[in-house]
């Protein structure tokens, strides 16, 4: 199973419909025309779409193998006891420079540190899954030891 958040499965369902609606009739129609042109041994526009569609093709299978196998959490959905688990937004304070952070803890497909979304295999998730609202975590980071108090968990 792979663990997906609502938005993570509908951005990839998106993904999904717009690779078969668009790109796939996109690339078939290309293909269409630089076989048209004659001669397929030295044709560019052939080889480029025959290239592009493999890709979507796969990329087509790639995204209904996850959908398929994936587990689609509600964070709305979990039992809101300030636990940190897979889905929740977590405030944190670095204890040492008192900066603050949120993060959401995501699957690995919808990982993206900009947005602050971090896959739930990252370090500093695998420290805070399980902990608490107040607890203070230690976290081995490339610079050295970090510790980061939990200040709110939010089931958004």
């Amino acid at each position: 199973m792979t663990p997906l958040t609502v938005l993570g499965a509908q951005l990839l369902k998106d993904e999904l419909h717009q690779l078969k609606t668009v790109e796939r009739p996109d690339v078939i129609q290309a293909i269409s025309e630089a076989r048209a042109q004659g001669d397929l041994s030295e044709n560019a526009e052939y080889d480029a779409a025959k290239e592009k569609q493999a890709f979507v093709e796969g990329r087509i299978a790639e995204i209904e193998s996850k959908l398929a196998s994936a587990q689609i959490i509600d964070p709305k959905a979990l039992p809101q006891d300030g636990r940190v688990v897979f889905g929740v937004t977590v405030e944190l304070e670095d204890c040492d420079s008192g900066q603050q952070s949120r993060y959401q803890i995501v699957g690995d497909d919808e990982a993206d540190p900009k947005a602050n979304k971090i896959s739930f295999g990252s370090p500093i998730a695998r420290a805070l899954i399980g902990k608490m609202a107040g607890d203070v975590v230690t976290l081995q980071a490339p610079s050295g030891k970090r510790e980061l108090e939990i200040l709110e968990v939010l089931y958004l």
